[in-house]
C-alpha cells in the first residue's frame, strides 16, 4: 500500500499538468464517496449535504459570499462515475491536442480560468433571467469539470480549426466541427434538465475562445495566473541544477517539439488544401510528405 502511494505522489510531483488535473479530479471524487458510503453505514444523512454545502458553487450570491472558495471547488466535484467518466475523457483527449502547440502553464490556467468564467456566467444568468428566479432555480448549484474541459477544447479548436480528429463510426473530422456541435448542443439543451450546467459549458467555451484570441495580440492571461497557481505548488516545477545539467538534452527537447509543431502544421495545410482544392492540386513535394506521414 506504501508502495501504491509512492508511485503516486511521485507521480503527482513529477507528472505533467494533465496528470495532476487528473489525480487531484480523481482523489476529490474517491474522497467524497468514501465519506458518503461512511455516512450510509452509519446513518449520518447529512454527509451530502455538507458536500453540497462547502464546495459546489451556487447560484444565490449571498451563499457565494460566505462560501468564495466554491469558485475553484466546484469545478473538482463530480456528481456520479459516469459523470467524472466522461469529463476525463474528454480531458485526455482536449489536453492531448492541447499540449501539442502549447505548454503545461497554459492548459492549467485555460482549466482554472475557464472553469471560473464558466462559474460567473453561471452566477449572472441565474441572478439576470426571470425564468430562473423561482423554484425550482432559486438554490441551484453547479458541479463538474465540464466548464474546465470545454475551455481547454474550444481553445484548441480556435488556434488549429482544421485539425482533423479521427472519431469512431465517423471518419476524418474537422476540429471546429467538433467544438461547432458541442456549443450548439449546449445551447438547445438549456431548456431541458440542468440549464445551469450548460450555461456553465458555455461560460468555458467562451473563455476558450476568448483566450486564443487574446494569445494572438500578445497577451497570454495563463502568466500571471500560472505564478499564483505555483503558490500551492500545483503547478510544474524547474529545478536549477536539471536544467544546467541537461542543458542539451532540454534543447534537443525543444528542436524535437518545434520541427513535430512545424510538421503538424504543414500537414493541416496540406489536408486543409485537400478539403478545398481535391488531392490533384497538391505539389509533388507535398504529396510526399503526405505519403510518408500516413506510412
Amino acid at each position: 500500500m506504501n508502495s501504491i502511494f509512492n508511485d503516486i505522489k511521485s507521480n503527482f510531483k513529477t507528472g505533467s499538468s494533465f496528470t495532476r488535473l487528473l489525480y487531484v479530479n480523481l482523489g476529490v471524487f474517491l474522497i467524497i464517496k468514501i465519506l458518503s458510503a461512511f455516512g450510509f453505514l452509519f446513518k449520518i444523512n447529512d454527509i451530502n449535504h455538507f458536500i453540497e454545502s462547502y464546495l459546489s458553487l451556487p447560484s444565490n450570491l449571498s451563499e457565494l459570499v460566505k462560501r468564495p472558495w466554491t469558485l475553484i471547488s466546484y469545478m473538482f466535484v463530480h456528481q456520479d462515475f459516469l459523470h467524472i467518466l466522461f469529463n476525463m475523457a474528454w480531458l485526455h483527449f482536449g489536453s492531448k491536442l492541447f499540449l501539442q502547440y502549447f505548454n503545461g502553464k497554459q492548459l492549467l490556467s485555460t482549466y482554472f480560468l475557464g472553469g471560473i468564467f464558466g462559474g460567473l456566467i453561471y452566477i449572472s444568468a441565474f441572478n439576470i433571467f426571470p425564468v430562473f428566479q423561482d423554484a425550482p432555480f432559486i438554490n441551484s448549484v453547479a458541479i463538474g469539470a465540464s466548464a474546465s474541459v470545454l475551455a481547454i477544447f474550444i481553445a484548441i479548436a480556435t488556434y488549429s480549426p482544421n485539425y482533423i480528429v479521427n472519431l469512431t463510426f465517423i471518419g476524418n473530422t474537422f476540429i471546429k466541427h467538433i467544438a461547432i456541435f458541442l456549443v450548439v448542443l449546449d445551447f438547445l439543451l438549456i431548456e431541458k434538465n440542468n440549464p445551469g450546467g450548460h450555461i456553465a459549458h458555455l461560460g468555458g467555451a467562451i473563455f476558450g475562445f476568448l483566450y486564443i484570441n487574446l494569445l494572438r495580440k500578445g497577451i497570454d492571461l495563463s502568466v500571471n495566473f500560472y505564478t499564483f497557481l505555483s503558490y500551492f505548488k500545483f503547478s510544474e516545477k524547474t529545478k536549477l541544477k536539471k536544467v544546467h545539467k541537461n542543458r542539451s538534452s532540454k534543447n534537443n527537447d525543444d528542436l524535437f517539439r518545434s520541427k513535430k509543431s512545424d510538421k503538424q502544421k504543414k500537414i493541416n495545410s496540406i489536408l486543409e488544401k485537400i478539403s478545398k482544392s481535391g488531392y490533384d492540386s497538391l505539389t509533388k513535394q507535398e504529396k510526399e510528405l503526405l505519403f510518408k506521414e500516413s506510412k
